[in-house]
């Protein structure tokens, strides 16, 4: 099983209470913030993100930073123009992690958004971006996603916006906090088990974070 790199893009959806967030903070804490900064934007302000020790919060006309770090950023549902103008500067830079706690808040309409799906690989801007109601998201989201992981979903319609991107069966109703893994390159998918306790994820995260604090 292969996990994303620095240049690449994953989707992750799921039903609320299925794992989604969960898992999704389990692949952000394996990644790069100990050598590039990586920008959260936590829209519905979820306790496990807020629970990172040593991450840094940031205010949506901020600047993006240049140290390595985790850094969150609350929206609000009306901060749409500084998300597209935040999300222009990553862009503008490079070399910056984006993680998106619920994708469809960003909206159909942030250009920045799109530009950094669909050329965020030449800019070394890895994505990880969620979504509990896959049929409302930017189609962008999927098409340009190198990997997914599919949890319990509640809706036919959200099932088959997903099932357009992935030549696999996802009828099949799986355990609990279980998911679907798939590895568009490879056309491998896989079945994964729950991911590793709230408590390790931390624990990886602070190891990290503190490691960084003490370099700089």
């Amino acid at each position: 099983m292969r996990f994303a790199n620095d240049q690449q893009r994953m989707s992750i959806v799921g039903a609320t209470g299925s794992g989604k967030t969960h898992a999704a903070m389990w692949h952000l804490s394996r990644r790069s913030y100990d050598t590039k900064p990586w920008i959260v934007y936590d829209f519905k302000t979820d306790e496990l993100i807020n629970s990172v020790p040593g991450a840094t919060h940031l205010r949506v006309d901020s600047p993006v930073p240049e140290r390595p770090g985790l850094y969150i950023v609350h929206p609000h549902p009306a901060d749409g123009d500084y998300v597209e103008a935040q999300m222009w500067s990553i862009w503008q830079r490079g070399n910056v992690g984006v993680y998106i706690d619920e994708g469809y808040m960003v909206g159909k309409n942030n250009h920045a958004f799109r530009a950094l799906l669909t050329q965020g690989r030449s800019k070394h801007v890895p994505m990880i971006v969620l979504s509990q109601r896959p049929v409302w998201m930017d189609r962008f989201v999927f098409s340009e996603s190198e990997f997914f992981q599919i949890f319990r979903l509640q809706h036919k319609k959200d099932v088959a916006s997903v099932q357009e991107f992935i030549p696999h069966d996802l009828s099949k109703r799986l355990p609990e906090y279980h998911s679907y893994y798939y590895d568009v390159g490879a056309d491998k998918m896989v079945v994964l088990g729950p991911v590793p306790k709230q408590q390790e994820i931390l624990r990886t995260f602070a190891f990290k974070l503190q490691k960084l604090t003490k370099v700089v």
